[in-house]
């Protein structure tokens, strides 16, 4: 619940087009103790004040000339789309009172003010409204936990698979390629194990941001679990321009880290994933850099293997099928016949 100092520097807006009852609300407002209080004469100034301070509270008179209370609720709900519409209503008409909450006010004031009732009614319209903000932030927040890994703060499994989707998409609809890099990190495990998971997760983070300072703004640096990191890259021209970056990452991955007065070394190997060449789905990319990787943490560690090239050693590498077996023995024997 929001304490008594918060409700106390609560952010409200008194919007009357007569002065003096502008000049008798913020009376009652000072007295309340209430601390972040400003008021205009000019219903028209309201959205774009809503806008810029987004306040806890409106005191918002319905008649007015040129732009009624109505009309501003209208476009106050515009900005309060998916939210809670801050407004207390102020009328000396009781057939506006219904009509007010209809148009979206979350109560009203009746005038002349009775004194105990404005108090009530704008501590309580406070309190809520500051209540479904804290909900708010706090929903944020677990969203924030549920996309994005704890200790880096960067993007989790489930976020990048989204990002990886969406950038097929682009490259897709706009005839480009794409790419999808796989780091692992070498001699992290040696790390761990001599001085502990707090200088792991110390490097972890460090390599974090590493990989992002090094990275474009709109490429995705994600972290999928232990020291294994996922690079998505869009508006690639061809596989030079994910080798280029993937030759600075290793440089940038291998300067020394210090660490509690440690100087740390490691490195990383990298499996890079071209599309639409080498996978045409989010799984398939994932699992064509991930198969890179291993090729390159196989053939010696600190360096990047791409799939493109690991799909033509494999292919010279198998035996010819039946069918071409049969045509080559049938060939040669029709040569030591003639």
């Amino acid at each position: 619940m929001p304490s008594p100092d918060e409700i106390l520097n609560a952010k409200i807006l008194v919007v009357d087009d007569c002065a003096d009852n502008i000049e008798l609300m913020l009376e009652i407002l000072r007295d309340a103790g209430y601390t972040n209080v400003t008021a205009t004469m000019l219903p028209e100034q309201v959205c774009a004040l809503h806008r810029q301070h987004c306040y806890d509270l409106i005191l918002l008179d319905l008649q007015m000339p040129e732009l009624n209370g109505f009309q501003v609720m209208k476009g106050l709900k515009e900005i309060e789309q998916q939210g809670y519409l801050p407004v207390l209503a102020l009328t000396a008409q009781p057939s506006f009172k219904i009509a007010a909450l209809e148009a979206g006010a979350r109560d009203f004031i009746s005038k002349p003010f009775d004194l105990l009732e404005v108090h009530k009614r704008i501590h309580n319209m406070l309190e809520v409204r500051l209540l479904y903000k804290e909900l708010a932030q706090y929903s944020r927040q677990q969203q924030e936990l549920a996309l994005h890994d704890p200790l880096t703060g960067l993007p989790n499994r489930r976020l990048l698979e989204d990002r990886i989707a969406t950038t097929l998409q682009h490259a897709a609809r706009h005839q480009r390629k794409a790419a999808v890099m796989y780091l692992d990190l070498d001699g992290f495990k040696a790390i761990n194990d001599t001085h502990g998971h707090a200088y792991g997760d110390e490097i972890l983070k460090q390599v974090a941001q590493r990989l992002v300072g090094s990275s474009r703004k709109e490429d995705t640096v994600a972290r999928v679990g232990g020291d294994e990191f996922v690079i998505v890259l869009g508006e690639v021209g061809g596989l030079g321009d994910a080798q280029e970056p993937a030759s600075k990452l290793i440089e940038v991955v291998a300067e020394p880290y210090q660490v509690n007065g440690l100087t740390l070394s490691l490195s990383t190997s990298i499996g890079i994933a071209l599309y639409p060449e080498d996978a045409g789905t989010v799984e398939q990319m994932i699992n064509a850099a991930d198969n890179a990787l291993y090729e390159a943490k196989r053939s010696g560690k600190n360096r990047f293997c791409a799939a493109s090239a690991l799909h033509k050693a494999q292919v010279h590498a198998q035996p010819l099928p039946a069918a071409s077996a049969r045509h080559q023995a049938a060939q040669a024997a029709i040569g030591s016949v003639a």
